[in-house]
């Protein structure tokens, strides 16, 4: 209750203090490649030189940032987690080592995701560098299919680090801070929020329907309404996008560790911001394209809707959220 009351001031504080681009979402999101990575250089000087952004600036207050017509783009929320979420979190990111030491790739096909080069040893050495992605329902295959059940019998699959026999204590260990940021998420995107809920209830009748018990309890235990989140560590962000979330949504982005100089960049809003440990961030991965850079411990938790399961079970798209003006 402390930490959601907490929150909810820094929520305050930022709706009071809006920042209007001369950007049109729905134009530039119709602009992008399909499933644009927001990594071919090509693509992204031709984008900027259609949507033009102003000289960078750096914020440090709680703000939400809105397109030409009114669209939230982005929330900005410093020191939004409480200090004792925030050990709460680096200490279950410690419990994680053996799962995050097994999930850097290597060959030719690695990602930039997943590539050692991007990730550095602790200064503490107790966090192990890393990257995994935990859902109750995932897609292994590039297919997404409509309607319950699909046609072709493919249906996703719990995340390889919630299979293991430590699978429900990493979801205990989240839990506090995936209800803060399911929290955040209700104020700032009301309609993403229940189209959410939405689809966690179809996906757990589908789980059961279909007798896949791994499924349906990694989904009761599940207590928060994103349907994947990631457990990053030490990693170098480079500038991006993510494609599999739903443009119109947002992702949530929770900060802590030992580290300094953290900043975001977001380079198609011509926005930087000051990345300090306790921040949360929401904004559409999709068509903001970002980056971070620091130095020391940093331990990102990110929670964000994938695309596919919603189109999975047939949840419709929510609408833009738009800046109503402050009471």
């Amino acid at each position: 209750m402390l930490a959601c009351q907490h929150l909810a001031r820094v929520l305050a504080d930022a709706y009071s203090n809006p920042i209007q681009l001369d950007l049109d979402m729905i134009r530039y999101n119709e602009a992008l490649h399909k499933r644009s990575t927001g990594m071919v250089a090509t693509h992204e000087d031709s984008l900027l030189k259609k949507f033009p952004c102003g000289p960078e600036c750096l914020l440090e207050k709680p703000s939400v940032i809105l397109d030409s017509a009114g669209r939230i783009v982005l929330w900005y929320l410093p020191d939004a987690i409480s200090p004792w979420i925030q050990a709460e979190m680096e200490d279950a990111t410690i419990g994680m080592g053996s799962l995050l030491m097994k999930s850097m790739t290597s060959g030719l096909d690695t990602q930039w995701r997943t590539f050692p080069g991007n990730f550095h040893a602790s200064d503490q050495h107790q966090l192990t560098p890393g990257c995994i992605n935990l859902a109750p329902c995932w897609f292994m295959q590039g297919r997404e299919p409509h309607g319950l059940p699909p046609a072709d019998g493919f249906t996703p699959e719990v995340s390889a680090a919630l299979k293991g026999k430590g699978g429900p204590e990493i979801i205990i260990s989240m839990q506090r801070a995936a209800l803060l940021a399911s929290a955040a998420l209700r104020v700032m995107h009301p309609k993403l929020y229940w189209a959410s809920v939405t689809t966690h209830i179809k996906l757990a009748r589908w789980a059961v329907e279909c007798g896949l018990s791994d499924t349906s309890t990694c989904l009761q235990s599940w207590a928060l309404v994103f349907n994947c989140a990631a457990v990053i560590c030490n990693r170098q962000c480079p500038l991006h996008q993510d494609p599999s979330s739903t443009p119109e949504g947002f992702d949530v982005m929770s900060s802590v560790g030992h580290y300094c100089n953290g900043l975001m960049t977001f380079s198609n809003l011509g926005i930087r911001l000051q990345y300090n440990s306790g921040a949360m961030v929401g904004c559409s991965g999709h068509f903001v394209r970002h980056g971070v850079t620091y130095t020391g411990d940093h331990i990102v938790w990110a929670w964000f809707v994938h695309d596919s399961l919603q189109n999975f079970v047939g949840t419709p798209r929510p609408s833009y959220t738009t800046y109503m003006g402050v009471d």
